[in-house]
């Protein structure tokens, strides 16, 4: 679906009807998802390009399309290494024929969890250094852990296992924005998903950079992280993203 979204050839017939009734249930999807791509490349380039990041560990990417968290890293530095992280198989098997790595730096593609934290940690270990800092890419994926799975100390404990100098990355749907419009389409969305989303407050959102020192401009609406001159102001999408900094 989320390929799809973003105008992609790597989907079935399946993806595309899913998706023409997710853009029904709720017609605001289509440029929060675009704006979620855009936000994710213009996180991680800085990460690489200016806060000298050269480790990421995205976890929930979904099915490779443009500007991926590696491409974008390895235009800026070519010895990046990116070790993605999902628990779907058609995602997994997508990634491994389709993202290459340059040869100075690295892709891998691990099967796992989100909640799975220890799982993760001990597979990317054999592509990341964890004595050295990392980027953790968290781009619309918290929204699938609900609150009864505390999504907070899931991140809590990644974050726990990073070195000093360590970014975390989040966006994640709004509850708070245009909000009674965002939980009747919601509600609808989870009628037809087979991953139910939780979308939270900006408050509740700020709560996952709890410790660490959040970059300007804070957490905002996507689209007004850094934008890119000429930018649509993109006061409609309903998601919150941030980037924050382990001291």
């Amino acid at each position: 679906m989320y390929d799809f979204f973003l105008g992609g050839k790597d989907n079935f017939a399946a993806d595309r009807e899913a998706a023409e009734q997710a853009v029904a249930a709720n017609p605001g999807i289509l440029d929060a998802v675009r704006a979620n791509r855009a936000f994710l490349a213009r996180t991680v380039g800085h990460l690489a390009a200016r806060a000298g990041i050269r480790q990421f560990l995205d976890i929930g990417t979904g099915v490779p399309t443009a500007n991926n968290t590696h491409e974008v890293a390895q235009r800026a530095a070519p010895s990046s290494r990116v070790a993605y992280v999902d628990n779907d198989p058609v995602v997994l098997a997508y990634s491994r024929a389709l993202l290459t790595s340059t040869p100075e730096g690295a892709a891998a593609y691990i099967d796992a969890d989100l909640r799975n934290v220890d799982e993760i940690r001990e597979a990317a270990a054999a592509t990341l250094d964890f004595d050295r800092p990392v980027g953790l890419i968290m781009a619309a994926i918290l929204q699938y852990i609900p609150d009864a799975d505390d999504p907070y100390a899931i991140v809590a404990r990644l974050l726990d296992g990073l070195a000093p100098g360590s970014h975390l990355v989040v966006s994640h749907p709004a509850s708070d924005i245009q909000a009674s419009e965002v939980a009747e389409s919601m509600q609808r969305y989870n009628q037809r998903a087979a991953e139910p989303a939780t979308p939270r407050t900006h408050t509740e959102v700020t709560r996952f950079f709890d410790g660490l020192s959040l970059l300007d401009p804070g957490i905002v609406q996507i689209p007004h992280w850094r934008p890119e001159p000429g930018t649509p102001p993109g006061d409609d999408i309903f998601m919150w993203g941030g980037v924050g900094a382990k001291t």
